[in-house]
Parts: C-alpha cells; sequence; structure tokens
C-alpha cells in the first residue's frame, strides 16, 4: 500500500473515533450509557478505598460517597426541616442539591419534608434521588395547620380584605396565616420531629453560597447555643399591630421565665415601650427544639395564639420566636453565623471577612450582602452585643 493509502486509513480511523466520543458524551440525559445514570443506580456501601470528591460536581453529575467515613462521624440528634408542597418539587431539589453539596454530602444529617397532603410519589421519589441520607414525608395533623374554630371568620374575614386593599404582602392569604402559626407553634411537635432535639430550617429554591467545612449543629450543642440565625431585618408594622403589647402583658404576667442578660434590648432600647421591628429572618434557622417545647415558650405560643392575631392581623413566625429568643434566653445562646453564605430573594448574607470568602469558595458577593442594607438590622444587633 502506497503512503497515500495509509495516509486515507489513517483519516478514516480518526474521524470514526471521534464520532464515536462524541456520540457517548452527548447521550441524550437518561439513557443508559449517561453518566448520570450509571451513578443513580450505584447504591452507598462501604469501599476499600477512599474516593477524593471533585471541587465542584457537574449539574448531572451525583458524588460516589464513601459510607466508612459517614458512618463513624458522631452526629448531634438533628434534622433538616422542610415545609412544602408537591408544587415545589423544582425548588426544593434545588435548595437540597446545594445543601447536600456545600454541607451534607459530608454529614448526612436526615430530611423531614412536611406537607398539609400527601406527597405525590414523584415528589418523594425525585426527592429521595439527591441523597444518601435518611429522607421522610409527613402530613400535618388538621389542627396543627388550619384555623381553628374559637377564631371569630367574620372579624378574620374583613382583616384580610383590609390588608388586601392596603397591598399588604399575604394580607388576603388564609394559607400564609396558617404557615406562620405552623411554624410559630407546631413543627417540633409533628410526630416526624420529636426523635429529634436540633433542627435546621430549609425552605424551596435557597441558596446555599458557601462549603460549610464544620458542623453547624455539633458547634451549638458544643457553645451552649440555642438559636442562631443569618439576616435580621425590621417587620412589616402593619402585619403585628397588637403583638408587641402582647409581649409586653406576657412578660409582666410571667416574669419567671424572663432570662438574665437576655436580648430584649436589640428589640426595644426605650425599656419596652416600644418595639423597634427587629427580627430574625426565620426561613433560615438553627436551634434546639427543647427550647420551643419548654414551659416559658409553650405559655407564650399558647397566650398569643389565643388572642387570634395570627388571623386577625399577620403575625409571622418570625417575629414570634425572634421576641421569644430575645426574652427567654440570654443573649449569649444567639448565635450569627457569620460564615454561611446564605440567600432567600432577595436578600443574601455572604461573608464578609475576605479569609471566609475564600475558604468557603462562596459564590456569593460581599459588596452585595443585605447585612448592613438599611433596610437590615444588623447594625443594631452589632451595637447591641458590643454592652
Amino acid at each position: 500500500m502506497n503512503a497515500y493509502g495509509r495516509y486515507i486509513i489513517v483519516a478514516l480511523t480518526l474521524l470514526i473515533s471521534i464520532h464515536y466520543l462524541v456520540s457517548f458524551t452527548h447521550e441524550p440525559y437518561g439513557r443508559a450509557t449517561s453518566i448520570s445514570n450509571i451513578v443513580s443506580k450505584i447504591k452507598p456501601g462501604k469501599s476499600e478505598e477512599t474516593h477524593t470528591l471533585p471541587d465542584k460536581f457537574p449539574e448531572d453529575v451525583r458524588p460516589v460517597f464513601d459510607d466508612s467515613d459517614a458512618s463513624s462521624y458522631q452526629r448531634a440528634n438533628a434534622s433538616f426541616v422542610i415545609l412544602c408542597r408537591n408544587s415545589d418539587l423544582g425548588g426544593t431539589v434545588r435548595s437540597v442539591r446545594e445543601m447536600e453539596d456545600r454541607f451534607n454530602r459530608r454529614y448526612r444529617y436526615p430530611y423531614v419534608f412536611l406537607n398539609e397532603e400527601p406527597f405525590s410519589d414523584e415528589f418523594k421519589e425525585a426527592i429521595s434521588n439527591l441523597t444518601p441520607a435518611q429522607v421522610e414525608f409527613g402530613v400535618i395533623p388538621h389542627d396543627h395547620w388550619y384555623q381553628p374554630d374559637s377564631i371569630d371568620e367574620e372579624k378574620a374575614t374583613a382583616a384580610r380584605e383590609k390588608m388586601s386593599a392596603d397591598n399588604i404582602i399575604y394580607g388576603g392569604s388564609v394559607s400564609y396565616r396558617n404557615m406562620c402559626r405552623f411554624n410559630s407553634g407546631f413543627f417540633f411537635r409533628h410526630p416526624l420531629m420529636e426523635k429529634y432535639k436540633w433542627y435546621w430550617r430549609i425552605e424551596p429554591d435557597v441558596h446555599f453560597h458557601c462549603d460549610i467545612n464544620y458542623d453547624p449543629f455539633t458547634f451549638m450543642q458544643q457553645n451552649n447555643k440555642t438559636y442562631s440565625f443569618t439576616i435580621t431585618m425590621y417587620e412589616f408594622e402593619a402585619t403585628i399591630p397588637t403583638l408587641w403589647g402582647h409581649v409586653n402583658d406576657f412578660a409582666k404576667e410571667n416574669p419567671q421565665f424572663i432570662a438574665k442578660n437576655n436580648a430584649f434590648g436589640f428589640m426595644a432600647e426605650d425599656g419596652g415601650a416600644k418595639y423597634n421591628l427587629c427580627h430574625f429572618w426565620s426561613n433560615f434557622e438553627i436551634a434546639d427544639m427543647d427550647f420551643w417545647r419548654s414551659p416559658a415558650y409553650t405559655a407564650f405560643f399558647e397566650y398569643l395564639d389565643a388572642q387570634g392575631g395570627f388571623y386577625y392581623e399577620r403575625w409571622g413566625d418570625a417575629p414570634v420566636h425572634s421576641i421569644a429568643a430575645a426574652l427567654f434566653l440570654s443573649r449569649e445562646q444567639i448565635h450569627f453565623f457569620h460564615d454561611i453564605g446564605y440567600e432567600h430573594n432577595p436578600y443574601t448574607h455572604c461573608p464578609k471577612d475576605l479569609d471566609t470568602w475564600k475558604k468557603g469558595r462562596c459564590s456569593c458577593q460581599r459588596s452585595q450582602s443585605f447585612d448592613y442594607d438599611g433596610y437590615s438590622c444588623m447594625n443594631r444587633w452589632d451595637r447591641f452585643m458590643e454592652r
């Protein structure tokens, strides 16, 4: 064979090889030869070698875990809790994926998903496919979710109509009020949550912008922390016009519950006469449920619930939780997680310290952090904690 013939054969062989490689790497999602499909069928099990996890996982590839590492870790008695609906599947998948990639792929804390209706098989299958950690799905008891019979519906309807006319966000929504009341007084009583002490609240479609290279649960446990936050801001006064008055009444009637060295001054600089509206944004919380189950908080919630303000006004779980933490905990038991990059649209907390930002491989921009925005209460918190 002459040189020209050999050149033709080599060229054809090269073209066939390139075609094969391109066909393989561009296999449609879900086909048997796709990497994501192969990896998804690998059941976690003990391995004789340690898998080195890459810095970043492609969107369609799940990491391979080394069970021997995860099983030896002494976890806290803790769980993630996510309140969501079947219609929230897309946003919930995004939240869980980011939590797994940024933290839980190393620690494997369990998840509890709660809904006022049963979760669909599609929802459960999609979520369970994201993590090797234990995943449980629960239905909220009727009395824990729906508006109680004690509420005067005519009065509640008038209040909703007034708020809607005033363009107050969620002002006309009953389901939003149900959610706020549930998060204030019932999520920690759910049968699936009763076995846990600690929880980390996650919501659909939130973002975790930094690697979390330690365990916040054990940090809280070892440092005598009870409640934590990443964002603090002002509440809409029109949603809670009578709440502070009821808080003052409860405090006067129950002085035994008020903690020494509490954080009450963060919310009322004038001795308590007026609420400055600062609260911890409760869509991110890591906290000890024994606090919510305590006599102090139980009495506080039941007192507020009896006033009907969750429905006659639009009391949120954020001010309710925040005020309780400020009253019944010492200030040292409340922790600001400055190093956890977190976003719930439209607000983002991004670590301010450059070294922390780099160490966490954060995807957020420090200049765009909400911490010291004019609507943030972070300056007030800093000043209060420096006293």
